[in-house]
């Protein structure tokens, strides 16, 4: 789903009652509306007036919730980046590898897939070397990233998995899963000009789940 229409689908579906409900949709109607401006104009492009008048409210709102567009920016790069790391809930369930790594392929896939505009904006982010979040990368990603490398190690010794590097394998699932929001356009172009439909996207991320964990000594005939 494109920001445009997450905009939108918040007007129709909120009808917040209480000072905190009301917050907490114009909030996120702001986010959303800040997403796809940042992804399509950049930091620097993007105005606060524009932002406004695409979430439909009044630029002093949200002033009011969001004194500057660099705190507006730095809250979005850390909502994307929290939305992401939830999508590794697979690991704290399971034992299992073949079970997590392809629930944390398919997990990314759709977010990918449901928040375009959001992975655009954290890749321009670190192409231009972090400016803006490079302290949050510090103290949220990283332990993140410490403790999910630590557990592939611990299957790997266990003989559950080949043995891989845990960071590269990390960093080829970004690459694959985020290029179908990076490249979007790219891919219509290559599919016939045309968005992938559900019934492509299901098979691609059947696909990638079976490249990815064959290449890792986990035979997989078909995703769960």
């Amino acid at each position: 789903m494109s920001d445009t229409r997450q905009v939108m689908k918040i007007k129709q579906q909120s009808k917040p009652t209480g000072k905190r409900a009301i917050r907490e949709t114009n909030e996120r109607l702001i986010m959303a509306a800040a997403e796809q401006e940042f992804a399509q104009s950049g930091f620097k492009g993007t105005t606060t007036e524009a932002i406004a008048r695409r979430a439909g409210v009044p630029k002093a709102n949200l002033h009011y919730y969001f004194s500057t567009k660099e705190a507006l920016y730095h809250r979005i790069m850390e909502d994307v980046c929290e939305h992401w790391l939830a999508a590794a809930k697979p690991f704290d369930e399971t034992d299992d590898p073949k079970t997590a790594l392809c629930g944390y392929i398919t997990a990314k896939m759709d977010q990918a897939r449901n928040r375009p505009f959001g992975s655009r904006v954290w890749a321009m982010e670190m192409i231009r070397g972090a400016p803006v979040i490079d302290d949050y990368l510090h103290s949220a990603l990283k332990p993140w990233f410490i403790e999910r490398t630590a557990k592939l190690n611990g299957w790997i010794k266990a003989g559950k998995m080949s043995p891989v590097d845990p960071q590269t394998l990390f960093f080829m699932i970004w690459a694959t899963t985020q290029h179908y929001a990076d490249f979007d356009h790219q891919i219509s172009v290559l599919n016939d000009d045309s968005p992938l439909s559900d019934e492509q996207f299901t098979r691609a991320k059947d696909q990638v789940c079976k490249i990815i964990l064959n290449g890792v000594g986990l035979k997989l005939l078909s995703a769960p």
